[in-house]
């Protein structure tokens, strides 16, 4: 009557120990039927094992114990779905002559099946005795199916429990491999980018031949859009993986912070031209850094992406209704499909480039507009492509 427990009917058996009302329900089984032998059994097509058990009859199983299922008649009960419930097995029609009764010597025997939330049968609350037993009445059926539906709800309830904790523990670990992500592109990457800039700068400080410029001007670009993917993910980590987008907030005068970036543009890209139109005599309230990365990130894609024989478009107003700031550049306009994807993560359009990114840089620009309560729309014609961030006054 054993066989080895593999892992799974293993933490059955251990499900059921943790339910500390299974003893107390099979005391009041057997005080109540006069039965010797109560169990909770776990039953599959394949096995058939007590998970745990009062035996008053010595009838020889302790938990972790196994019958063969196929001589059981919970193996019926499994298939059926419905109570089994014999007073006297030498006076039952059906089961008189079954090979179960005959096989075990009992003459009483009841099993009500423990059926879990999402429908999945588990096994049955069951009962036997070598002596007859007053059984198939409602008050002792009633009682064997309120005590399986109760033991339902406890292995539903530490289901969802283990199922919490292991949640928990996922999250534990995402946070964890977060942190090890941002401290990799935060410092690892970071600290040597930061030495090729300051290495580019001094050499184009200083004389050089054309060849020489041209090649330090390629790698302060390459810097440049370096720095700026780095900060896109960076700020993806935070915001899909915890802590979202943090501003902080200031009022002072927006246009340093523009020229700040269209110099280094500018700088990255001596062949292109920026043209600008400012009217930014009122402060803006906001985070400029952020500022500058989306207007970083807009005005990169317009150098890059646009017609190289005619100069990017900077407009930049603040007044009492907020900040109004548009970038356009004339060049192939982008297809109708694709300006509705333009702002999802990961996006890349079908015509890439040698310049195409990662897909976060617009993405990352209007969680930038978001955070601060305004909004980035793009409006793309043959005419121009012409990115526009706005905001809306108090916010």
């Amino acid at each position: 009557m054993g066989c080895a427990l593999d892992k799974g009917f293993g933490q059955d058996v251990a499900a059921i120990a943790e339910i500390a009302a299974v003893p107390r329900i099979l005391e009041v089984i057997c005080r109540t039927t006069g039965m010797g032998f109560a169990a909770v059994a776990r039953v599959t097509e394949e096995r058939w094992i007590v998970c745990q058990v009062l035996d008053n009859i010595h009838f020889g199983l302790e938990p972790g114990g196994e019958l063969p299922v196929e001589t059981t008649l919970c193996h019926e009960v499994r298939q059926a779905h419905e109570v089994v419930a014999i007073d006297n097995v030498a006076e039952d029609e059906l089961y008189c002559s079954h090979h179960t009764p005959a096989m075990y010597g009992f003459q009483s025997y009841i099993s009500v099946p423990i059926m879990l939330s999402d429908g999945r049968f588990f096994g049955t609350l069951c009962a036997i005795d070598p002596k007859p037993a007053r059984l198939k009445n409602p008050e002792t059926i009633g009682m064997f199916k309120l005590f399986a539906e109760l033991i339902a709800i406890h292995l539903d309830a530490n289901e969802k429990l283990a199922s919490s904790e292991a949640n928990l523990l996922d999250e534990r670990r995402i946070a964890e491999l977060r942190d090890q992500f941002i401290a990799v592109l935060g410092h690892d990457l970071r600290n040597p980018l930061a030495a090729i800039d300051a290495g580019t700068k001094i050499l184009l400080r200083n004389p050089l031949e054309d060849k020489m410029r041209s090649v330090a001007n390629l790698m302060q670009a390459s810097v440049l859009r370096m720095s700026g993917l780095i900060d896109n993910v960076l700020d993806f980590a935070r915001g899909k993986l915890g802590g979202g987008l943090t501003l902080d907030k200031e009022s002072k005068p927006l246009e340093p912070t523009l020229k700040q970036v269209i110099s280094e543009i500018e700088t990255a890209w001596p062949e292109r031209k920026v043209e600008t139109e400012f009217d930014l005599a009122v402060p803006f309230y906001g985070d400029h850094n952020r500022i500058a990365q989306l207007f970083s990130n807009l005005l990169g894609n317009a150098v890059a992406h646009g017609s190289e024989d005619t100069p990017a478009r900077v407009v930049a107003r603040t007044d009492a209704s907020g900040l109004t700031l548009s970038i356009a550049n004339q060049g192939k306009p982008i297809p109708p499909d694709n300006l509705t994807r333009l702002f999802q993560p990961f996006y890349r359009s079908d015509d890439k480039t040698r310049m195409e990114g990662l897909g976060l840089g617009l993405f990352i620009a209007s969680e930038i507009a978001r955070a601060h309560g305004g909004r980035l729309e793009v409006i793309s014609t043959k005419a121009e492509t012409r990115f526009t961030f706005s905001t809306t006054p108090g916010v």
